[in-house]
């Protein structure tokens, strides 16, 4: 994961070139902020989905996406069509990662919604409306003819969407985050889950809570992939192994592992070599 702030886009290209060419990296994820939430406050910050297409543009390998887009920034049925055109740029290598968006207690996430215009709602709102945004794109990626949907969040007429994404019947849709309510959301609509940080612990709490929620909902909760973020440590690759393992042993089988930057040269090849190979043991290979 190349977080794209404080950051050049040949920088980010430099390493996804790279990790292209290396099969035990399976995945590369952006996120989707519009402005740092670290470091020079009015430093670069690249909008993730149109730097996700050029990304796709020149990979070949690798599947991408945003972990995970903000619902609040685009209507639903504008994302559906912007994930259906970099499935087609990508030839069918998107992975859809969603989620209800900032925290409000975060000031340097929720500056980003006053200064681009866009609303910020409360929890319960911005959940709501993420689960009805997973219905809309679903519907918008497979169904075949114009529809209406009349939700308490969202209110369309003769939606459509064309072309539909290249992935039959679609794309995997990722959802992001750990309140209860947000993993509802989860069991309903998700194909993965991540945990978007926090202790291997509290993941593993969160991952029971999931299995419960699934439970109710009547899902199995085996048809719902685990993945976490793990920072990378350049200096403590050890520690880095450590935690990987302990994810893995609490049942989270998709790692996603966050570079820092600036990215030292070589940076993906010394994850294959320095981090991943280690644990062959633990991991099977794509």
């Amino acid at each position: 994961m190349t977080a794209p702030a404080q950051v050049a886009y040949d920088d980010v290209l430099r390493v996804w070139h790279e990790a292209d060419g290396i099969p035990q990296i399976e995945h590369a994820w952006l996120f989707d902020h519009l402005m740092p939430l670290g470091g020079d406050p009015n430093g670069p910050t690249f909008e993730g989905w149109t730097l996700l297409s050029a990304l796709a543009a020149q990979t070949e390998r690798l599947r991408l996406g945003v972990m995970v887009t903000s619902n609040r920034f685009r209507p639903p049925a504008m994302l559906a069509k912007i994930s259906a055109t970099v499935d087609a740029v990508s030839g069918g290598r998107l992975e859809f990662g969603i989620g209800a968006g900032s925290r409000t207690d975060v000031p340097l996430a929720r500056r980003e919604y006053t200064a681009h215009g866009l609303p910020f709602h409360d929890a319960a709102h911005a959940v709501g409306s993420l689960a009805e945004a997973c219905t809309i794109i679903r519907r918008l990626w497979t169904e075949t003819a114009p529809f209406d949907f009349h939700g308490e969040y969202h209110q369309m007429t003769g939606a459509f969407c064309s072309p539909k994404p290249v992935q039959h019947p679609r794309p995997p849709i990722l959802v992001g985050g750990q309140a209860t309510r947000t993993l509802r959301v989860v069991a309903e609509h998700a194909d993965r889950w991540n945990m978007p940080g926090g202790t291997i612990d509290k993941a593993i709490e969160r991952s029971a809570t999931l299995d419960r929620l699934c439970e109710e909902t009547g899902r199995n909760p085996a048809e719902i992939t685990r993945s976490i973020v793990l920072p990378v440590s350049y200096d403590r690759p050890q520690h880095t192994r450590h935690t990987i393992r302990a994810a893995l042993d609490g049942g989270f089988s998709h790692i996603v592992l966050g570079l820092g930057a600036p990215y030292p040269t070589g940076v993906a090849r010394w994850v294959a070599d320095t981090i991943i190979a280690p644990l062959s043991d633990k991991i099977t290979a794509p």
